[in-house]
This record gives C-alpha cells, structure tokens and sequence, in this order.
C-alpha cells in the first residue's frame, strides 16, 4: 500500500484558503504547522518562478508526477523540470487551495490530498478546467517534513 501512496506524487503546490479539520490529524502529531511550512514554501517558490526553492521541499530521492504525466526524478531531475516549466508554461501563475485533508499513515508517514486551481498571471481567480487534485505523500526525516511523491490529477467530471 505505502509503494502505491508513494506512486501518487503531485505537482500542483497549494496556496488560499485550507480547509482541514482537527479531526484529520490525529491527537498528539501536533504537525499542522510544519505541513503548513512546506506548503508556504511551494507557494512562495511558485510565485517567484524558483524550480530550485521549489524542490527543496522534496526528500533527496523524491517522485514528481504532474498533470500531464510528466514524470519528474529526485530533488534535482524535480528543480530542473520545474524551472523548465515555470520559464515556459507557467510563468506568474498562482495556485489556490480549495480543500485539503490530511491522513497519517504512521507517525512519520502523511498523505495530503488537496484540491487545487492554477490562477494565470494577469487573472483573478481560478478558470474553468484548471481544477487539480492531488496527493502528497509527505514523510519526517531527521525531524523535518518533506515530500516524497507529489501527483497532479486534472479534475475532469464524466462526461465532459
């Protein structure tokens, strides 16, 4: 189960409102906050266009996978991709998050998953079709929290 969870990496950082309940993290984790970091630190390298910073969220031997199916290897081969597609596709966009809820698998092992939009530079809020679901597969290593797997998956209702 943990090498399918560890299969769903996603791309899309999350950023706005996050809904999560206190009942999705169970008592004594006390690790809102430090999810929250890793989050804010996506946002702020997605807006600053970093590929680099960007990564830095990601253990050394990380998976990426994004909306289209790209498939992005370690901390380096994900900085690489994503300053190529932060240069040529998604350069001044935003992400906003809608929803987000976090489940421990074990007490060193987070899946996340978030509902997410890309706003494009010079738009105010989401557009149709840029709705994202994704699943973060985070894990604490040497008291630090970061991803192991990231998969974007482009909302697309039946019969569209």
């Amino acid at each position: 189960m943990r090498k399918l969870l560890v299969g769903m990496a996603v791309l899309v950082a999350a950023t706005g409102i996050v809904t999560a309940s206190a009942a999705a993290e169970p008592a004594g984790h006390g690790d809102q906050a430090a999810f929250d970091r890793v989050r804010d630190a996506q946002i702020t390298a997605w807006a600053k266009g970093d590929g680099a910073a960007f990564a830095a969220t990601f253990t050394a031997d990380a998976d990426l996978i994004t909306f289209n199916g790209d498939y992005l290897k370690t901390r380096e081969g994900i900085a690489k991709g994503m300053q190529y597609y932060f240069d040529n596709f998604i350069k001044g966009s935003k992400i906003k998050a809608i929803t987000e809820h976090v489940r421990y698998l074990e007490p060193d092992t987070v899946i996340i998953v978030r509902d997410t939009c890309l706003i494009n530079a010079g738009e105010a809020d989401c557009r149709d079709g840029s709705l994202s679901r994704n699943a973060n597969v985070l894990v604490k290593q040497r008291g630090r929290w970061l991803q192991a797997s990231f998969q974007n998956t482009r909302v697309v209702p039946l019969g569209s």
